[in-house]
């Protein structure tokens, strides 16, 4: 196996497994409620939509930043430590979002998401910067 983008490979490997139980809560209280479209006024079902829909909004650009930072030569342990805090952050973002009205683990989430993703903007540039 190619070694390039094995960083980007095991993270995106993580999110997609962790994707599919957030998308068979939403699918099982559908089938419970039987609402197959929208939420319904179900105050459960819409955070299992939102808190499903926020992390598939954010996760993918994350990983393409991930990629791209990879590519641009960003040490191992910097991707690590990006790909570690995106995934913390978005396990934080969605528990808060779905377990409970505290705004605090959202925010904490958000914000372990943005530094994540900002943090790899930033190699990207970096790394290209350093090869003009």
């Amino acid at each position: 196996m190619d070694a390039s983008l094995q960083v980007t490979l095991f993270f995106t490997a993580v999110f997609v497994v962790l994707s599919v139980p957030m998308s068979v809560s939403v699918g099982l209280r559908r089938a419970k409620t039987g609402i197959s479209m929208l939420h319904g006024d179900d105050d459960d079902l819409l955070r299992r939509i939102r808190a499903h829909g926020n992390f598939v909004e954010y996760v993918p650009l994350a990983l393409i930043a991930l990629a791209g930072a990879e590519v641009a030569g960003a040490p191992a342990w910097f991707l690590m430590s990006c790909g570690t805090t995106l995934l913390v952050g978005r396990l934080f973002h969605y528990v808060a979002l779905r377990r409970t009205n505290n705004s605090t683990g959202r925010a904490i989430g958000a914000f372990l998401t943005s530094l994540a993703t900002i943090g790899l903007g930033v190699a990207i540039l970096v790394g290209l910067a350093s090869k003009l």
